[in-house]
């Protein structure tokens, strides 16, 4: 899940199937790693897995409210786009991985070495993740997006000027079955 206030991916898992437990185990990621407040929204695509029954019972008994984009509106998901586009150029095209745990373990160390402390965003100023959430400590946040594809995508977002140019369509094939839960 990603936090489009900062664009800190807060929450992921991985598994071989694209049911509604694996964003599950995402968000239960995002709530551990966060604890937000009540009146948390969580904005996805209309996914199966984000508008099934058990999503939004465990989003309702979390105190986040969830809300779902327009069909077919790309710009709705601008943020999460580039953030898959980012993963899939950066890690995933450049290896090869015999085994899914590589994968998750790719995955993790571009997140969690790289992404979050070092890569520079334009949005927040120029800063990592990291940086602007130092600087921006105080800064209360209200509103999370979700993006399930094939791939259930699940993206927590702050507020957002949508731009076109970051809309592309990720390679499910490149992701191996990731959620990835990004919020506050």
């Amino acid at each position: 899940m990603l936090d489009v206030f900062s664009r800190h991916i807060v929450g992921r898992a991985m598994t071989d199937h694209l049911r509604t437990e694996l964003v599950i185990n995402a968000l239960e990621v995002a709530i551990w790693n966060r604890r937000p407040a009540p009146g948390l929204i969580h904005h996805s695509d209309q996914g199966t897995q984000y508008t099934s029954l058990s999503f939004s019972q465990r989003c309702t008994s979390a105190g986040i409210r969830t809300s779902t984009g327009n069909v077919a509106d790309c710009f709705d998901n601008a943020v999460t786009e580039s953030f898959f586009a980012t993963l899939e150029t950066e890690p995933l095209d450049r290896h090869h991985f015999a085994t899914r745990a590589q994968t998750k373990a790719a995955c993790f160390d571009f997140i969690e070495a790289f992404y979050y402390p070092r890569r520079r965003h334009s949005s927040p100023g120029m800063l990592s993740p990291a940086e602007y959430e130092r600087r921006n400590d105080q800064q209360p946040r209200r509103v999370y997006k979700t993006r399930a594809t094939s791939v259930a995508l699940s993206c927590w977002a702050g507020p957002v000027a949508l731009d076109p140019r970051f809309c592309r369509h990720s390679n499910p094939a490149a992701l191996a079955s990731c959620a990835f839960a990004v919020g506050l």
